[in-house]
């Protein structure tokens, strides 16, 4: 038995990281500004991507992504019931309706071909989230929305690293949207990052995100003089501060490396969990780079002897934190009345969520903190 409890998710924070915010905060420029910039700068240049826009969270990125493609009331986005509510709440939030198409249920990720059974008159684009860092099927994906004029947005909060066909993921779409919260693969506490394929996309989604002001804090307040803004529509408060822009310059610095390290604790799961009543996940398609984000096991009552929650209570005993990522959407009340959506409906999803626990696979964790979460796993399953 462990003597601390290992916390799920919990980021690897070094000391030059420690002192890059202590700088940012000595240097009296909190807010939006340098770092900001250069956080976007350095984001794009990783990805290959000509524009980036960095905002306070994923939701906001893809909120903000919906409005600037021009989808609104009466419209339809299509997305996976297996993911985070975000996905569908910031559909909800720009006024469209979300459509659910259900996933493969080895990758996990939106099924094409359900994609291509929703499509209707009012759809006007496609949400896909490349589930726990694994690429979504882009090709065809792609190919639907040119074949019916549709937006892409992608849904890369578990995919910074994640790459499709030599290509890397948020590149594929009008939008690629990115989360940088603190159980993400790099970090900034809080926050969020567009990368938008058109100049005037990214020029609508600055002024979006800061109150629809046409300057933001750095232009107005830096040393080149005062400059007066103008609100040209009724934005959000949106930004990304340069406090956590900080946090997120330093840790890019080491995105390789902890992609590594998750590597290397993914292939270790796989060989040493391989004789145990589970389902492990799906190998890595080829010519795909997964980001190993989520180690993501499926607990089978009947296969395992034990259901997923009774496992759940089980690893948390054993001081090892769990997670489950996720019930799918139409388990949850609200979506059921607002749009009578039922489980059943999307029944890979459905029986997903209601079996998946996700093991910790943070670049934080030692050897032995892993070592444990295998010995744990391996005493509640034999």
């Amino acid at each position: 038995m462990r003597e601390h409890f290992l916390v799920f998710g919990s980021p690897r924070i070094d000391e030059d990281e420690i002192e890059e915010v202590v700088s940012c905060l000595r240097s009296g420029w909190i807010g939006t500004g340098p770092r900001v910039a250069e956080f976007e700068r350095r984001f794009a240049a990783y990805k290959g991507a000509s524009h980036a826009v960095a905002v306070n969270s994923c939701t906001a990125a893809l909120h903000l992504s919906i409005l600037a493609a021009g989808i609104g009331p009466g419209d339809e986005v299509i997305t996976t019931p297996l993911t985070f509510c975000a996905s569908v709440n910031a559909i909800i939030h720009a006024g469209a309706t979300p459509v659910l198409a259900d996933v493969d249920p080895r990758s996990m990720n939106i099924d094409p071909e359900c994609v291509k059974a929703r499509i209707t008159r009012r759809t006007k684009a496609i949400l896909p989230v490349h589930f726990a860092g694994r690429a979504c099927d882009m090709d065809p994906l792609c190919a639907l929305a040119d074949a019916h004029g549709l937006t892409v947005v992608e849904d890369c909060a578990h995919a910074i690293e994640t790459e499709y066909h030599g290509r890397k993921a948020g590149c594929f779409g009008d939008f690629g949207c990115f989360s940088f919260y603190v159980t993400k693969n790099i970090i900034t506490g809080e926050g969020g990052l567009i990368l938008a394929r058109k100049p005037e996309h990214a020029a609508r989604l600055k002024v979006l995100a800061l109150h629809g002001m046409s300057s933001d804090a750095w232009k107005r307040f830096g040393d080149e003089g005062y400059k007066h803004y103008l609100v040209t529509e009724a934005g959000f408060k949106y930004n990304m501060m340069d406090l956590q822009a900080s946090l997120g310059l330093r840790q890019l610095e080491k995105v390789e490396r902890y992609w590594l390290r998750r590597q290397e604790i993914w292939a270790r799961y796989m060989t040493e969990l391989a004789d145990l009543p589970l389902t492990l996940p799906a190998p890595v398609e080829a010519d795909t780079r997964h980001a190993y984000h989520l180690f993501s096991v499926f607990v089978d009552g009947k296969r395992a002897g034990i259901t997923r929650d009774a496992f759940l209570t089980a690893m948390t005993g054993h001081k090892i934190g769990v997670g489950v990522h996720y019930l799918s959407l139409p388990e949850h009340p609200h979506y059921q009345e607002r749009f009578g959506w039922t489980p059943d409906e999307w029944p890979n999803a459905r029986d997903i969520g209601r079996q998946t626990v996700s093991l910790p696979i943070s670049a934080k964790l030692t050897d032995e903190d892993v070592g444990d979460v295998i010995a744990a796993v391996r005493h509640i399953l034999t």
